[in-house]
């Protein structure tokens, strides 16, 4: 029998080193410590989390309006602190003996770090960063799951016990020690690179893209253009992978997700500007405050133009993200594993963190423009108009906040994921046929209607609040036939795969 040659230098047994031992020593140490708890209070855990991330993020927001107030309340403006800062501890001591605070001296000194904008922008970063981490992996936990359930199995179980859920820090463990591999006949440079080149954009995208008014890394007036500039170039970092690889099948895999990627941008970039001809700006915080009206006020249901625009943005947002039923560039039946096949270990991962980071950023953009950004179906004129923190609280709650723009983008995430495990993967041709001859007409169409349903039909006039209130009802029927699927999936959970569900893994 002949000796299988490799495209790479074939190497002794690898060990590992003592930075992948230390890894792994502190992942097992965590697993042993957290596994008992996630299993004891699984539910009680994950609300304790979001409430948690929430009153963390409120009181950082407290905290600098807070210095906001205190600068703005300011006489002297003459006394600089060191650093530059406009507040000096005296200044910021005497505010807080007049309103009486507890711990005058120590709140003092922490407002007066408060007012770096470094500061700000440095704890404003980690807290992308971790919304960056956590999306992925939660959502390929999730996808597993759902994956699962779609073709009668369980899904991970195991991993954590409570429904494999530390299956993904696990891959996460895996990943970081193995061996990273480049073949011998790749640009290495280049493929080293790529993964990097495919991870930032997604990561840049974050940084404009608010998930409430004041929740906004940068609030600038191009805001949209920024994050779908960031969006087209992650296609450059699949290019590069592909062509460095040396292998043909991933220099297929990113031929295909160029022409693809580069087509489907067209018609999505003309239907979103359907919704910025409606708000008259391409500032997303401001678009998203200007449908705090209620679900009546979502631009999804405006008139026929922007509803055929919301569903025709969706589906080139599938093709951009290279999601089924436009998953070509990864078409494992043809290419192996498309762009990425040669890579392994950690930057095979980043490949993977980007593409669902992307699938939230599209979700993000799918939210704001069309269905009411961070604002929930109840008109915002039903607030409570006290100032108490409770109040504040139940307003955040019930009407406008960032758990609410997390929930849609969760339900379009989900969206993608069953779409994912439904529909079989289409050819190429059909592919470029989709875009050019159907999605991109009905977007030119879309946009010229919506100008014409502008000047006809002006927004207060019966016909426009006819229309409105029509695709109001339609749209609060598509919701509720989602919300009755998903109960009577949940009531009847133990019947949806037969025995396995009934009787699970022995300790899972």
């Amino acid at each position: 029998m002949t000796q299988m040659s490799v495209p790479w230098r074939e190497r002794g047994p690898a060990r590992h080193n003592v930075f992948a031992r230390l890894i792994v020593a502190i992942a097992t140490g965590i697993y042993r410590i957290a596994a008992p708890i996630v299993r004891t209070i699984p539910g009680l855990l994950l609300i304790a989390a979001i409430v948690v991330s929430c009153l963390l993020a409120w009181a950082f927001f407290g905290l600098f309006h807070t210095v906001g107030d205190i600068t703005a309340s300011s006489s002297n403006t003459s006394a600089v602190s060191v650093l530059g800062m406009p507040l000096t501890v005296a200044e910021i001591y005497d505010y807080a003996q007049s309103m009486h605070w507890a711990l005058p001296r120590l709140s003092a000194y922490v407002l007066w770090a408060a007012q770096s904008e470094l500061l700000r922008d440095i704890i404003a970063l980690i807290g992308i960063l971790i919304l960056f981490n956590v999306i992925p992996v939660y959502a390929i936990w999730w996808e597993r799951k759902v994956a699962g359930r779609i073709q009668s199995r369980l899904g991970p179980m195991r991993a954590g016990r409570w429904h494999g859920w530390a299956q993904s820090f696990a891959d996460g463990v895996k990943l970081i020690i193995k061996e990273d591999l480049v073949p011998g006949g790749a640009d290495r440079p280049l493929f080293r690179i790529a993964a990097y080149l495919a991870f930032a954009p997604s990561f840049l995208a974050f940084l404009a893209l608010p998930i409430g008014t004041y929740w906004v890394f940068r609030n600038i007036d191009v805001a949209l253009l920024f994050v779908l500039a960031m969006l087209g170039i992650e296609v450059v970092g699949v290019i590069v992978g592909g062509w460095s690889s040396n292998n043909k099948w991933s220099v297929y895999g990113a031929m295909r997700e160029a022409c693809q990627m580069v087509s489907y941008e067209i018609p999505m970039t003309t239907v979103l500007l359907v919704p910025i001809m409606a708000a008259g700006t391409l500032n997303l915080s401001v678009i998203g405050d200007l449908q705090r009206g209620g679900w009546h006020t979502w631009y999804a249901f405006h008139s026929p133009f922007t509803f055929v625009a919301f569903v025709t943005y969706f589906i080139c947002s599938l093709a951009s993200c290279k999601r089924a039923p436009f998953d070509l560039p990864e078409a494992e039946s043809e290419l192996v594993a498309g762009f990425h096949t040669e890579y392994s270990g950690f930057r095979w991962a980043m490949f993977f963190f980007a593409e669902y980071c992307a699938m939230f950023v599209v979700s993000a953009l799918a939210v704001t423009l069309f269905l009411g950004a961070w604002h929930s179906p109840i008109p915002g004129t039903w607030r409570f108009g006290g100032g108490t923190l409770w109040e504040e609280a139940l307003n955040g709650l019930l009407f406008s906040g960032p758990f609410w723009f997390l929930l849609k983008c969760v339900f379009f995430l989900y969206v993608q994921i069953w779409l994912r495990w439904t529909l079989p993967r289409i050819r190429i041709d059909q592919v470029l046929y989709a875009c050019v001859q159907v999605l991109f007409p009905i977007a030119l169409i879309t946009l010229v209607g919506h100008a014409l349903w502008m000047l006809l039909f002006p927004a207060g006039s019966l016909v426009f609040t006819i229309v409105n209130v029509i695709l109001s009802i339609i749209g609060a029927g598509f919701l509720l036939v989602a919300i009755g699927i998903g109960l009577y999936g949940f009531i009847h959970r133990r019947r949806l795969v037969g025995y396995l569900v009934v009787d699970p893994l022995r300790g899972a």
